[in-house]
């Protein structure tokens, strides 16, 4: 393989920013990147895999070690729905083979930017969909054992954002495999309201797949969550925070701030989230903070669309948006007691 040297990783993430790799692989098949990986660990060299760049955020320093572009491209999807992916696939060009299929499952995690690699690392969901619920196994490569594995959804640890390859180095998405649904054309029931909403349904109904799909890309562009090279909302890493998951001891605390500060009346927002436990909106915690869309006068800022997207207005260095970052994070944490956690990764960096 060939590789360059002192490359460039900021044109490799969603945001644009952060410093040079010491040297650079791109992997076309799944035998170059397991061999660049096991190369590089034989030798001890430190090791950064690089999918599509959305959910990553790489220091000013950049990366002393090797850095490997996941360029891996094949999928297949048989007769029975199994939709099977390299890890360098487009993830929203999957949603669309699924759709244009007539197959349901992940239709409502359209426009979602990155790799088909990345998505069981995070347990990427959004509007009511996660890939948890379609992934039947997980090809990797596991760097202790130096083998190739299958890991099934009981191994793989998922739960809301999360992951056992998640903050963990050990295995390498190597290939993932999605079990659809054929509902006849009908798309999974639509358990988030704000689509209910912009479909014309109830929660609980189903909606022809193409509707699914064309109503979701419309409003995640409304938010800028749609990567455009034009609009600097979308230089973003997409939602920067997730939503707190307190126990009932804490969210209680939480609605005594939020009294004090909005006024008898005002309640926080409130989902299920397991026995004991509830989420809530990390958007209307930073809003009601005092940090509108928009804020911020420096080269990193609050999106003008979307308030969990921290972006980078075109000059901004990392140094500039993990600033905001900070203070987003401590302004929430003084407002209402609640500690925001960063969904996209760190290289390099820290809050």
């Amino acid at each position: 393989m060939e590789h360059r040297a002192d490359a460039p990783l900021a044109p490799l993430t969603s945001l644009r920013l952060g410093g040079p790799a010491r040297r650079l692989y791109e992997a076309a098949t799944t035998a170059e990147l397991v061999a660049v990986v096991r190369d590089a660990d034989d030798h001890g060299t430190p090791l950064l895999l690089v999918g599509g760049g959305s959910n990553l955020v790489i220091g000013d320093e950049g990366f002393d070690g090797i850095a490997v572009r996941i360029a891996t491209k094949g999928h297949t999807l048989s007769p029975s729905g199994l939709l099977s992916s390299d890890a360098g696939v487009r993830w929203d060009h999957l949603v669309e083979t699924a759709v244009g299929a007539g197959l349901a499952g992940v239709e409502f995690l359209s426009g979602i930017p990155g790799s088909a690699g990345a998505t069981p690392i995070q347990n990427v969901g959004a509007y009511g969909q996660e890939v948890a619920e379609t992934i039947s196994l997980v090809e990797v490569y596991d760097r202790r054992t130096g083998r190739m594995d299958l890991l099934d959804p009981s191994e793989c640890g998922f739960s809301y954002r999360d992951s056992v390859f998640k903050g963990d180095d050990r295995y390498v998405v190597l290939r993932v495999h999605f079990q659809l649904r054929d509902e006849g054309g009908l798309s999974a029931p639509v358990r988030y309201a704000e689509t209910a909403r912009a479909l014309g349904v109830e929660q609980g109904e189903r909606v022809p797949l193409a509707a699914a799909r064309d109503t979701v890309l419309g409003l995640r562009r409304g938010k800028g969550m749609v990567l455009d090279e034009a609009d600097h909302d979308t230089w973003s890493a997409g939602s920067f925070f997730t939503n707190p998951i307190l126990t009932d001891a804490q969210f209680a605390d939480l609605r005594v701030r939020v009294a004090e500060r909005l006024g008898d009346g005002a309640e926080p927002p409130h989902f299920p989230a397991g026995e004991g436990h509830a989420k809530t909106s990390a958007a209307w915690l930073i809003e009601r903070a005092g940090f509108p869309k928009g804020h911020g006068t420096g080269p990193a800022r609050i999106s003008t669309k979307h308030t969990l997207a921290l972006t980078n207005r075109g000059s901004a260095k990392t140094e500039d948006l993990l600033s905001l970052a900070r203070e987003v994070r401590d302004g929430v944490r003084e407002a209402f007691g609640v500690e925001l956690v960063n969904e996209p990764v760190f290289v390099g960096a820290e809050l």
